[in-house]
């Protein structure tokens, strides 16, 4: 067990609670625990970190243990051992994470949030139990939907979309390759099949609207139909209400700049409709602002993944709709799990006071875009400034940052990845990501150590 007076400095956590007596709130965590990723309760210490001592022998430890195992069902096998801190008994008690989820205590099922417990809902119970299962409900058959109910012409739509895009190999009977997918097993569509070659209007919708104040609504719509389509019709309307600007080059044709990246705006519609809670009669909601649009989905993040995993860039990606995930991805909507919140990030660099924002809203989560300054002007290419060893070819290329960055180093060649940050403004994160981007492509080069050495930019 890890030393105890290390773990009460670090105070209560996700995995960490602190009890001065052994009672059924003691089972109740340890239920909590096993729902979430384990943890470890101490008794004889007080909320706020005190080691105040408990009474027990090793019979004492026999009768929590078996308290614990008696009154959760699947049964929790706990591990319990007592220490001595400050002249005074303290006891851990170990819960891992159960691998068949939920557990419950007296019925009622909980998870740990922070540091504390909240008891589950029946959504978050069945999606618990589907994911510890590996499994998911989109793939499970729709008893309501018959074979005949899905659209052939759907179907073959799909298949060819999937053909083009050469990440599976279509051959065969449209039936028999359904059932290889998984959208079909026995002959029974699957939930997924049903949103996403339905005949008929699937039992969901996409609303999405133009706000001139939260109050006040220009534009709006209810958008029902088979997934592929409910996307396509709210990007159509997305893009029909966003601001252009007119970039005059001298030449016959103008440039076209959108209020946003579009491609950021599809990557975020097409994350809440792959990700949404099917199971939740909460729509899809789409609000296009004068300076911000926010997507908001039923569903919070799924199997674990929290808002600050989001934010690295390197987070595990967990999908609560497989097969449908699966599909945007075999029609190369989505490129890559797990990789769209980089890309979203990548695409607004060059809108130099664009923020992206996202968090657990209620029982949904909620994306946001959100700018000062409208941008008027297309990134500037990389000129003599920057160097003609950069080149015109590459420098169509790179955002404003990397610009930014290469103009710093032929300022100053001896100059730091931290000072650069500082002088352009953004994180440190960032800048290191956009020198290793830049290196790369064979655009820059480390000459000599990292004290001492200089930047060479090169072409």
């Amino acid at each position: 067990m890890r030393k105890i007076s290390k773990i009460i400095a670090g105070g209560e956590s996700e995995t960490i609670e602190f009890k001065s007596s052994f009672s059924k709130d003691v089972i109740e965590t340890a239920v909590a625990f096993a729902n979430t990723r384990g943890g470890m309760i101490l008794i004889g210490v007080s909320d706020d970190g005190e080691v105040v001592g408990t009474i027990c022998g090793d019979e004492s430890l026999q009768i929590w243990a078996n308290e614990i195992k008696q009154n959760t069902s699947p049964s929790i096998i706990p591990t319990i051992e007592a220490v001595r801190l400050k002249n005074k008994t303290v006891v851990g008690i170990q819960i891992d994470e159960f691998p068949v989820k939920p557990v419950a205590f007296k019925d009622r099922y909980y998870r740990r949030v922070a540091n504390s417990n909240h008891r589950m809902t029946l959504m978050e119970i069945a999606n618990t139990h589907l994911q510890s299962l590996q499994l998911s409900w989109d793939a499970y058959p729709d008893a309501q939907t018959g074979a005949q109910q899905l659209s052939a012409e759907k179907i073959d739509l799909f298949l060819e979309r999937v053909r083009q895009g050469g990440r599976f190999k279509v051959g065969g009977d449209r039936t028999v390759v359904l059932e290889k997918l998984g959208y079909m097993k026995g002959g029974v569509p699957t939930h997924a099949a049903r949103l996403l070659f339905g005949k008929n209007d699937p039992p969901y919708s996409l609303h999405i609207g133009r706000f001139k104040t939260p109050s006040t609504i220009i534009d709006d719509r209810m958008i029902r139909g088979t997934l592929f389509e409910a996307a396509e019709e709210a990007m159509q309307f997305i893009v029909s209400h966003l601001k252009v600007a007119f970039e005059i080059t001298g030449k016959i044709e103008r440039n076209e700049i959108f209020e946003y990246p579009v491609a950021a705006l599809r990557e975020l519609l097409l994350n809440a409709v792959v990700h949404r809670d099917y199971i939740s009669p909460t729509d899809i909601q789409i609000k296009i602002f004068d300076n911000a649009i926010t997507f908001f989905n039923p569903g919070k993040l799924y199997g674990g993944l929290t808002v600050e995993e989001l934010k690295t860039d390197s987070y595990q990606s967990r999908t609560r709709n497989k097969l449908i995930a699966e599909a945007f991805y075999l029609t190369r909507d989505i490129e890559k799990y797990g990789s769209g919140y980089l890309r979203v990030r990548n695409e607004i660099e060059e809108y130099p006071t664009m923020t992206f924002d996202y968090r657990e809203s209620g029982d949904g989560y909620l994306a946001r875009l959100e700018y000062k300054e409208q941008r008027t002007e297309t990134a500037p290419k990389v000129g003599k400034k920057v160097g003609e060893k950069v080149g015109e070819k590459v420098g169509e290329k790179l955002t404003d940052n990397q610009q930014a960055i290469l103009k710093c180093m032929q300022d100053n060649p001896a100059v730091a990845a931290k000072e650069i940050s500082e002088l352009i403004g953004i994180s440190l994160r960032k800048t290191e990501e956009n020198i290793k981007k830049l290196r790369e492509q064979g655009l820059i080069e480390r000459i000599g150590p990292a004290r001492g050495g200089h930047w060479d930019v090169r072409g």
